[in-house]
Order: C-alpha cells, then structure tokens, then sequence
C-alpha cells in the first residue's frame, strides 16, 4: 500500500529560540515547536506538569449544582446508581465513581448496559432497573448527552440523572438534574477534549473541593482517568497530558488493585500508553464484546488480589475468545470483498456482533475502502463503518438514510442497522454515494512526519530526551522522523511468520544501526544489493541480555 508522507513545518525563529533558551539541540527544538511550544515557561509544563495546572472544576457549567445534587443524595441516604457504557471509557468511569463515593455512602451500586440487549449509552430498561430497586439518582458517565426520551421517561419515574458526557451534544439536550460536559453551549470551561472518565474526575475534584476533602481522594484514581484517555484517543495535550503524565506513574508505582492486576498479564517493566492502549484497553473491553462489561467493572473496583486475578482469568478466557473470533470473521470478510468496488460492504449471519468494529479495520488496513460489516440476526443488519484519510463515511451514509432503521457516529466511524430486504439496494446506494465523494487523495493513508533527519544523529541522548516527551497520543504522538538514500549493509532478511517483517542493519556516513520493519516483508527487493532506500521510523530500545541498543522501528520504505 502506498503511503503518503507529509513533514511538518515548523517555525525557524522558534526553533532557534528553543535550542538557546532551553539549551537543546535543533531536533528536539525543532519537535518541541510542532507541538505548540514557544517559549521556556511552554517547555517546563510540557516537560514537568503539575496537577497544579489542573483547572478549576468549578468553572464547568452546572458543577455547582451536581455537587450539591450528590451531597443532598448522602445526606438524606438516598440511593444512588452509577451509570456507565460497556466500552473502556464507559467502565473505567463507572469504577471511578462508584469506588469514590463507597467512602461516602453505603448506598450506592453500579450498572453497565449489555451491549446487545441495550445497545449503546442510557437504556430504558437501566432506568426500570434502578426505578424497581430505588434508586432516586443515576449519575450517568460517558453518555447521555443525547438520551432525551431516556431521561424524560426517568423524569416520569421521579429519577434525578447527572450526566457527565464528553461527546458533542445536539441542539436539544436532556432535560437531566445536571449536566457536565465542556463541549455544551457557553460552558466556559478552558480545557474541551477531556474523556468521559476525565469528565466524571472533574466532578470528584469538585467534590472534594466541596467537601474540604484531600485532593488525593481524586487523584488515586489518575490510573483509571489515564486508561480511558489512552483507549479513547483523545489529545494527550493540555489537562490530558497533566492528568495522563500522573496517571502513568501511578500504572507504574502503585496502581489500583485492578489496574495491577491488568498490569502484570503485559510482563513489562515500565508501563507506557501504548501497553495501555494495545494491552490493557483491549482486555477490558473483550468482557462487553465477549460476556457483559459488569465483569470488567467488577475487576476494576476489587480490592483483593486473590478474588481480582479470579476475574482477570475469566476476562482472560474472553479476550482469546475475541481473537479467534476476530480471526475467523477478518478471514471470512476478506473472502467476501468485491475488489473492484470503491466501498466494502460485507455481511453474515454467523458473524459475532461484539467485534464488527474491530473487523472492519482490519479489513480498511488490509484494502484502504469505506469499508462496512454487518451482523445479520432476525431479518436485521447491524454493524459499524470505518473511513479512510479524510474520507467522511458518517456523510455518505447519510445519504442512504431513507434505507436505514438507525445510524450514527462522526467521519471516520459509524454503527448503523438495516432491514435484510434493503441491503442489496443499499450496498449500491452505499457504493454510488462513495464513488462520487471519494478523491485520490483519499485513497492512500498518510504518514505524518516529525522532520528529516541523518541517522547519524540518533544517540542514546537523543532517545533519553524524546522519552520526557511521553505519554504519547493523538497532538502528542511518538516523534516520526525520515532518513534518505541510506542502505542496508546486506544482511537484510525477512522474518517472522510468512516472513511478514523485515529486519535491517541501516548504513549511513559509515555509521551502522540496527532497524525492524513490521508488516514490510514484502519490501525485501528494494533493499538488498545496497539499493537507496528512503526510511520513515520512530527510535526505540532493544534490551537484551541486559545490554540496551537503540533500534529503528520502520513504518515504511521508498
């Protein structure tokens, strides 16, 4: 697959300014700049963060009032029900919360929908839940910033809801007790891509400031905020990099008795965003797509070792369950593609709902099409979409509506369900809608690059000073840089199962650094007889028999 690489641009002025002022060379100016960094005072927060800098939780619209809503709930022994979605967000809040107030109330419990009996966000049936035990207050977490009909049916029924929602709200919203939620209408709070769980920390901190309670109250719970930043990709910049930099050296130094426990299964030393994101959010979230996510709650709030490791065999079972079904429906979906079409619409009824999403993109990595998986059960199909670069698939959806029952989501994401009946039409309205929207552009996946630089300047310095760049994620990620005309010194090779990766040892000014390329084994030929290459790669470190060597990680080859 061809890949476009883009190199960023930063200001030269800037970058001289950094590299005297700060006292660094002009790489790390240079990487500094494209983030945003101007100045001395920028660089000493990016590089040490205080929890200080959080803002004032206060100045979210309705904070006030969610405070005093919960505190008139204890005091009166009311019960009170914390509400969240099963994906890694919607637990990792719900564990948060209801952990908090256990301190501050015996009457509380947890309840997380199930993913095929309630579907996404706040269900009817959780509000009879709580109506026949109840409950006379749901706080609601990573969701129902759109749940208009769930909450006047909860008003009904004489049921407060907080929300405490991070999604983009519509032009009507719920009419709930209190809602918090920075991307509201003149909600002035200065920080507007916190996660769902962040949302609901902010209400803690608001508490605690409330209540005169100790702000560590609120920051034990900085490992759970930080999970849930990492699985939901939201920017690792501003408050997100304060509370995510103090979120992993928690993961690090002492965890929760879930989190430690998700921890050891990933056998890593050091802990970093990216065991966050690739190990531990995909074992939560295999307990909703395999089982029900209440298990996945239960592990995070456990506060004894033996009963958590209990749990995390059963979350186990459930995440080797989700990769042989993946497996098997990526395989059968793939058999499926009509290549010659410009959109992938495929369909079975011995698919399993809970991992669509996941196959759908593996099927775009694999063909780099709008690319949609459905579910069929009952003469219904239901599923998700992935998008492409810049490729708006919510918008071309959209334009096979009048087919659909339902649909949502944003450009590069979408769930929709659809009558069996319609679905021949609808794979040609689908197709018809791709055709006249998609450009090439479109077409090739685009490799953001940090700057061009000699492998000759790779040292361990280097390497030490981009790791204080981390936690990496989205207007943060691991610095990307790109080397032309160097050469392999000819022992390139491809290993690996069905020699998938190629490993290298790059040659530039003489100078020899050891290089693996994953998933680029078919691009052997253009690197053997000491041809040019161009290599587009981040640095990391290869620790073995205790000697430590820099390595490239490839990402591609021209």
């Amino acid at each position: 697959m061809i890949k476009n690489w883009i190199i960023k641009d930063a200001d030269k002025d800037i970058i001289n300014e950094l590299s005297q002022t700060l006292n660094v060379s002009e790489i790390v100016a240079h990487l500094l700049a494209l983030r945003g960094i101007q100045n001395f005072e920028q660089a000493k927060k990016f590089f040490r963060p205080k929890l200080s800098d959080l803002h004032d939780p206060f100045l979210m619209k309705n904070m006030n009032s969610a405070v005093k809503r919960i505190e008139h709930a204890i005091v009166n022994k009311e019960k009170i029900l914390v509400y969240g979605d099963y994906d890694v967000d919607g637990t990792t809040s719900v564990s948060m919360m209801f952990n908090f107030l256990k301190k501050q109330t015996a009457e509380i419990d947890y309840y997380v929908p199930c993913r095929y009996e309630e579907g996404y966000g706040i269900s009817l049936k959780g509000i009879d839940y709580a109506y026949n035990n109840n409950f006379s207050l749901i706080i609601a977490l990573d969701c129902g910033i759109r749940a208009n009909k769930q909450i006047e049916y909860a008003n009904t029924k004489q049921i407060d809801f907080i929300i405490c929602d991070h999604h983009t709200p519509s032009n009507k919203i719920p009419s709930a007790y209190s809602i918090l939620n920075p991307k509201q209408k003149d909600c002035q709070y200065p920080y507007k891509h916190l996660s769902g769980c962040g949302v609901g920390f902010k209400l803690i901190q608001a508490f605690c400031i409330y209540k005169n309670l100790p702000l560590d109250e609120a920051y034990a719970f900085l490992d759970l905020v930080t999970v849930s930043i990492g699985a939901d990709i939201v920017p690792i910049d501003g408050e997100n990099r304060v509370l995510a930099f103090y979120g992993m050296q928690k993961i690090n130094l002492n965890p929760s008795v879930g989190v430690k426990t998700l921890t050891k299964v990933l056998k890593s030393k050091d802990i970093k965003m990216s065991d966050v994101i690739f190990g531990i959010a995909p074992r939560i979230n295999a307990a909703g797509r395999i089982d029900h996510a209440k298990k996945a709650v239960d592990l995070l709030v456990e506060k004894d070792f033996a009963r958590a490791n209990l749990i995390l065999n059963e979350i186990e079972k459930n995440n080797d369950t989700r990769k042989e079904i993946e497996k098997k429906i990526t395989e059968d979906a793939v058999s499926k593609v009509d290549n010659l079409k410009k959109s992938i619409v495929v369909y079975s009824n011995k698919w399993h709902k809970g991992v669509v999403g996941i196959v759908a993109s593996r099927i775009v990595e694999k063909f780099y099409k709008p690319t949609i998986v459905l579910v069929e059960k009952d003469g219904m199909l239901v599923g998700s979409a992935r998008s492409v670069n810049k490729f708006d698939v919510y918008e071309a959806i959209n334009k096979c509506s009048h087919l659909l029952e339902k649909f949502g989501g944003h450009k590069y994401a979408a769930g929709l369900s659809i009558k069996k009946e319609k679905i021949n039409l609808f794979i040609n309205t689908f197709e018809d809608a791709v055709s006249q929207m998609i450009k090439p552009e479109h077409l090739h996946p685009n490799l953001h690059i940090d700057m061009q630089i000699k492998t000759t300047d790779i040292n361990h310095k280097l390497y030490r000073i981009i790791q204080q760049f981390a936690p990496f994620g989205p207007t943060n990620m691991n610095p990307v840089f790109v080397s032309k005309k160097v050469i392999d010194s000819g022992h390139a090779k491809q290993v690996g199962e069905d020699k998938a990766h190629l490993k290298l040892n790059i040659l530039d000014d003489h100078k020899s650094i050891s290089a693996i390329a994953f998933g680029l084994g078919t691009k052997y030929d253009k690197t053997i007889n000491k041809n040019e290459i161009d290599i587009c790669y981040s640095i990391s470190e290869n620790e073995w028999n205790g000697n430590k060597k820099l390595q490239l990680l490839i990402k591609d080859i021209k």
